[in-house]
């Protein structure tokens, strides 16, 4: 995806023009097994129909339903250090945030949007590819569904994040608001430092409470299953392809139920 040899472009600028982090292409993850792999993307279906289901639920579903052969221990790792998830009941594993980092208060209940860049949601998803997996961060105008800025790496870090948000608001201004969940990502100085300095209020889901965030929620289950389950990336390049192919095809022809059947990009440029 990026070469580190090129005679024109520097590793830099390639990371910019694919929107790329840049510490993702020096970091190297110990490939996981193709029964992982397999798992992981069984899991990652199913979590966005049952989201309330963690790991030990999870679990049971892949070796009595599914038939698998695996232990616990195994789903555990998978379902909460790779991929990153979190069951929406409450309970002890509901949010993988750092303890000696801030949590800030939902700001969003009762809270009524009326207009774009009011409220700004972002999150985290794991995409499975033919061989492989990267991880998605995106970030989304709430009032009207408009993808602000997305990014794609091998590695969930909070400069990841960050940089990602810089680069939205380079290019849309700033929003008076920003949710995210409780992730380590989101409550490292990095962001939360980033977030406050440039006047932004910051937003975090209440502990257990995924639906929270159920802005950006249906974003992945979009993306996933209109376009990626469709045809699984086979590496690197051709997930960003995809990726940029969709979100402007949802940025700027999806018309949403939500939205009284109107394309984002109408409504984010009338009413911003």
């Amino acid at each position: 995806m990026i070469s580190k040899g090129h005679s024109k472009l520097s590793v830099a600028k390639q990371c910019e023009l694919l929107k790329v982090h840049r510490s993702g292409v020096y970091y190297r993850p110990r490939p996981e097994s193709e029964l992982n792999l397999k798992l992981m993307r069984e899991m990652d279906e199913h979590y966005l129909h049952h989201p309330f289901k963690g790991a030990r639920r999870m679990h049971v579903w892949l070796t009595k339903d599914r038939g698998y052969k695996v232990s616990r221990n195994r789903i555990e790792r998978l379902y909460y250090r790779v991929m990153g998830l979190r069951a929406v009941m409450p309970g002890k594993h509901t949010s993988r945030r750092h303890k000696a980092h801030q949590v800030y208060p939902y700001l969003l209940r009762n809270l009524e949007i009326t207009r774009s860049n009011q409220v700004w949601a972002t999150d985290i998803t794991y995409i499975p590819m033919a061989k492989g997996y990267l991880y998605l961060v995106a970030i989304i105008d709430v009032y009207s569904r408009y993808v602000v800025g997305w990014s794609v790496s091998n590695s969930m870090d909070a400069i990841w994040c960050k940089e990602t948000l810089q680069e939205a608001i380079k290019t849309h201004g700033k929003p008076e608001i920003i949710n995210t969940d409780q992730g380590s990502q989101f409550t490292a100085e990095e962001f939360s430092g980033f977030v406050l300095k440039q006047g932004i209020r910051l937003s975090m889901d209440g502990k257990g409470r995924a639906k929270d965030n159920a802005f950006i929620e249906r974003l992945w289950r979009s993306v996933k299953y209109e376009k990626l389950y469709l045809n699984p990336p086979k590496d690197g390049i051709d997930l960003y392809a995809q990726l940029q192919d969709y979100f402007t095809y949802y940025n700027h022809r999806r018309r949403h139920q939500n939205l009284k059947d109107q394309i984002p990009q109408k409504i984010y440029k009338y009413a911003a």
